[in-house]
């Protein structure tokens, strides 16, 4: 019997690890929570702040809060379940997009404090950064300002169930960082924002 010939294979490729270079590439993302009262200065903090973070090349997307009513969470209405069920909805995303290296700013009231402690534990869990921070905006001036014309409406017996006046506001006791935005500029707000993001590592 003759023998067969055996065609050589070629060398398997040696399996590569990472390099330290291809480490130290790779970007953490974070989700960055800012809970507050309607007109506290949420939403123009976190997008004073995605204007200086996207100039230094971080990627960043900003959450807002009535976008996500229209198209993630429409149906839902402003009982304690159904703000829930929003808080958890949007910090599912915000946890995936932190996740793969985007930091997610989150403007959204978020008013009870265990719908708050649910989306830490999921980051937690995940071992995805989570920054809170509280617009400690007092009613008064967020009524004044009354961005959306909110305060004047409940005042008028238009609407009810509004954060802070007819319906609950539970305002973290050991928020991460605390911004008091009727005491400083948009930009001084901001700008404290990122040096905690920064000493935490989070904007390099």
């Amino acid at each position: 019997m003759t023998p067969r010939t055996q065609t050589p294979r070629a060398p398997h490729a040696p399996q590569t690890s990472p390099t330290s270079q291809t480490l130290e590439k790779q970007v953490t993302g974070a989700t960055i929570w800012l809970t507050g009262l309607p007109s506290a200065g949420k939403t123009t903090i976190a997008y004073e702040l995605a204007n200086t973070l996207r100039a230094e090349g971080r990627k960043v997307e900003v959450l807002d809060g009535d976008e996500i009513r229209e198209f993630l969470s429409a149906g839902l209405g402003f009982s304690r379940e159904d703000r829930h069920t929003n808080v958890q909805r949007i910090g599912f995303l915000a946890e995936l997009l932190a996740r793969n290296g985007v930091l997610a700013l989150v403007p959204v009231i978020a008013p009870y404090a265990d719908s708050r402690e649910a989306v830490r534990k999921r980051h937690q869990s995940g071992g995805t950064a989570y920054v809170e921070v509280h617009v400690a905006t007092p009613v008064e001036v967020c009524s004044e300002r009354d961005v959306k014309g909110l305060y004047a409406k409940q005042a008028a017996g238009e609407i009810s169930g509004l954060t802070g006046v007819d319906d609950p506001y539970e305002a973290p006791e050991s928020p991460d960082l605390r911004i008091e935005s009727h005491q400083q500029t948009v930009q001084e707000s901001a700008a404290a924002l990122h040096a905690l993001l920064t000493e935490r590592g989070l904007t390099a």
